[in-house]
């Protein structure tokens, strides 16, 4: 999808960078396929912030993604090609043969007309979910599942891509996009090809404004704050951290570079970390 850059009538289209929207086939979604989607404003269920920052936002609906691709054996129709306000990829919709609709996230170059399939059997072609010991060495794949029949979870969002490395025994090495090795059984599913939407990292909102339409409130620093409100505040004038265990947020907990990775259960698969 490519981007384009806006004329300078405003300071806020000087230096927005937006989307062309040329590879969206239809602006009205599947009807059946939606739900609504309540906001929150990063409230609990007593009414008190406890995730920062949000507010606001355009209303929109949330698209239902079929993330499992279990349905083997049946062709499918890309119908359209939609943009969801939800995530940063693009949808398409599948109309299978005996009648059912449902949505996917859009491969890189997957247009209208191509016709897709899910199971053992189905060709290593983009928009195609196999499970990961059918697929080749050296495959990209995305929207990887962690645990058979769970539903992908790994490699969703835009231009994103991990890449078949190894197999042995019941398990399959995977190059994760941070760079990371990570072993998933071998019957958990993936789809072949990348993301589509890859210059999505190439947009620049341009102004405030539009930073709030996406949900985004503004954020503070913790060292203009008073010491009642974050550790970093205080002191007179422009005043450094001054802390001898290094950054910290609101609550005390260390930040910006510290480890907060402490699942010990899954360390056995991860064969390198992306630190490495």
């Amino acid at each position: 999808m490519p981007t384009k850059k806006t004329n300078p009538t405003s300071p806020g289209r000087r230096h927005a960078v937006v989307a062309t929207y040329s590879e969206v086939t239809t602006c009205t979604p599947e009807k059946t396929l939606t739900r609504g989607k309540s906001k929150t404003g990063g409230r609990n269920n007593f009414g008190r912030i406890t995730s920062f920052n949000k507010g606001g936002g355009n209303k929109r609906r949330y698209r239902i993604i079929d993330f499992k691709r279990d349905k083997d054996g049946v062709d499918a129709l890309v119908a359209t090609v939609e943009y969801d306000p939800n995530r940063t990829c693009r949808i398409c919709l599948l109309h299978y043969t005996d009648g059912e609709k449902r949505y996917i996230l859009a491969p890189k170059n997957l247009e209208v007309g191509t016709r897709v399939q899910s199971g053992p059997e189905a060709d290593i072609l983009p928009g195609n979910a196999l499970p990961l010991k059918n697929i080749p060495l050296g495959t990209l794949v995305h929207n990887i599942e962690l645990q058979p029949k769970r539903g992908g979870q790994m490699v969703r969002s835009a231009g994103t891509s991990a890449q078949v490395m190894a197999k042995e025994g019941a398990y399959v090495t995977l190059r994760l996009p941070s760079g990371e090795m990570r072993m998933v059984h071998n019957t958990c599913r993936a789809t072949v090809g990348e993301v589509g939407n890859a210059e999505h990292e190439n947009e620049a909102l341009g102004k405030a404004g539009k930073a709030r339409g996406l949900g985004r409130r503004m954020h503070v620093r913790g060292v203009v704050k008073s010491p009642r409100d974050h550790p970093h505040g205080g002191g007179e004038a422009k005043s450094p951290v001054g802390r001898k265990k290094g950054p910290v947020d609101r609550w005390g907990n260390k930040a910006l570079g510290q480890k907060t990775r402490h699942n010990k259960r899954t360390n056995k698969f991860i064969v390198r970390r992306r630190n490495d």
